[in-house]
């Protein structure tokens, strides 16, 4: 891959978006076969790259907006470079990778419907979560209070939220249908008490805080 020519400007939503789960890579390190290329969009300070070198021998590459953050994941010794993700990803080939992952990136997107066409195009696998909108706090918050819900995974206000297109679990599905994309596997997440993560069984839609699916073109 060539760095782009004339890199934009880092966007404060991108910066700002929110943090993973430490639970929820996990998930999804444990989704990625050892050995393999390994692509992270919006791969912030690499926590999740580096990770997946240790602890999977993986082959991994970056990309992300934020110039402070690749200047970490440089000093890491992970492979990673600047662009914006709304152009695309002109610089891969098709199923150029095994994985392309990303965490908790589409919501902040402005096209993420285009940006999940160019992860199957260049990736084997496509590893993506995202906050599920439809939470029963969320949908509690606009039924009883008649507000923008803030909660622990969406901690912004309406005003200041990098946020700009949240989804719920049941939208995404049906994004993945009109895209003709298979899912191979789906973990739901909802925090304890005492902190930790667990998957959620029944009613996803509604209990799960968090979502990650893997899906494919094939």
């Amino acid at each position: 891959m060539t760095e782009p020519a004339a890199p934009p400007l880092p966007r404060e939503e991108t910066l700002q978006r929110t943090a993973p789960l430490k639970g929820e890579l996990e998930y999804i390190i444990e989704l990625v076969e050892p050995g393999t290329r390994v692509l992270d969009l919006g791969c912030g300070t690499g926590d999740l790259l580096k990770a997946l070198q240790e602890r999977k021998r993986v082959f991994p590459q970056g990309v992300d907006i934020d110039e402070e953050a690749i200047q970490v994941c440089v000093s890491k010794g992970l492979p990673v470079y600047h662009g914006d993700l709304d152009e695309g990803l002109a610089d891969f080939g098709d199923q150029a990778l095994d994985y392309v992952i990303l965490t908790n990136v589409i919501q902040v997107l402005h096209r993420p419907d285009f940006l999940m066409r160019e992860a199957a195009r260049v990736g084997r696998r496509v590893i993506v979560s995202f906050p599920n909108f439809a939470h029963w706090s969320a949908r509690l918050q606009l039924a009883l209070l008649g507000r923008m819900p803030r909660t622990k995974r969406l901690p912004y206000e309406w005003y200041d939220s990098p946020n700009i297109h949240l989804t719920t679990i049941r939208d995404f599905q049906e994004l993945l249908g009109r895209e003709k994309l298979r899912i191979h596997r789906r973990v739901f997440l909802r925090s304890t008490r005492d902190g930790r993560f667990v998957p959620v069984r029944l009613w996803p839609n509604l209990l799960a805080e968090q979502a990650i699916f893997m899906v494919s073109r094939d």
